[in-house]
């Protein structure tokens, strides 16, 4: 399982729609480096600055003390309260097995995906152990090796015949371990939502490399995973 291409946008406008209710914009000190004029040694949001945590952005938005406040505030006063959340969008192409796609479809308002498609790429690669997310036992089965191999052969078979009847016994048989990959849009609000209700999931996916991959996006710990308890 993995997670590529991941792009993060839209703080300077979920910030600006923030502070619309109390028209408090005048005390917004958040920005990009090129707008605010940062000098980065001295800069004292260094240690916030984007530009540690990503490196392909030229110019990092930095969310000044004051905005923060505000922000955790309002995360503390619950979803009527953190509307802004929803508008930070997060984009990225995960490949992940099938049994992991059924519980993330449980997350549907506010998210969208576009997948690979079994039902007309299935037979176009074969198949092998690469095709799966297996663990390190499952990997040395020789009954789920020889079941792999079986699948190959109906995908070949198909190829050579195009029966249809070959054609849905594979996508019939194919196991929930298969690897599907989509390009998923969601926001900060959608993710943390998953965050805490996944962070301790059976399933190391979710407990381990989803949660890993959270932790790598921008203020991820200042809003995605913030709870208040250390303010």
């Amino acid at each position: 399982m993995e997670f590529k291409n991941t792009e993060v946008w839209g703080f300077k406008h979920a910030i600006r729609g923030m502070r619309q209710p109390m028209n408090s914009h005048h005390k917004s000190d958040s920005g990009y480096c090129n707008e605010l004029e940062f000098d980065c040694p001295k800069c004292v949001l260094s240690e916030n600055c984007l530009m540690k945590r990503d490196g392909n952005q030229m110019f990092p938005f930095v969310i000044g003390e004051n905005d923060m406040n505000l922000a955790q505030r309002l995360i503390k006063g619950g979803t009527e309260h953190r509307k802004f959340l929803r508008q930070i969008m997060v984009s990225v192409d995960i490949t992940a097995p099938l049994f992991w796609w059924k519980e993330f479809d449980t997350y549907k308002i506010g998210t969208t995906a576009n997948s690979t498609s079994t039902m007309h790429k299935l037979a176009s690669t074969s198949i092998t152990t690469d095709c799966f997310e297996l663990s390190d036992y499952t990997k040395k089965d020789k009954f789920f090796l020889n079941f792999i191999n079986h699948l190959e052969e109906l995908r070949k078979q198909y190829l050579e015949s195009k029966n249809r009847t070959i054609w849905k016994t594979l996508i019939e048989e194919l196991p929930e371990s298969w690897l599907q990959t989509r390009t998923v849009t969601m926001n900060y609000e959608n993710l943390r939502n998953m965050y805490f209700q996944r962070k301790s999931h059976k399933l190391t996916e979710w407990s381990e490399i989803f949660i890993e991959w959270v932790d790598t996006l921008p203020y991820a710990a200042e809003l995605i995973k913030y709870t208040g308890d250390d303010r």
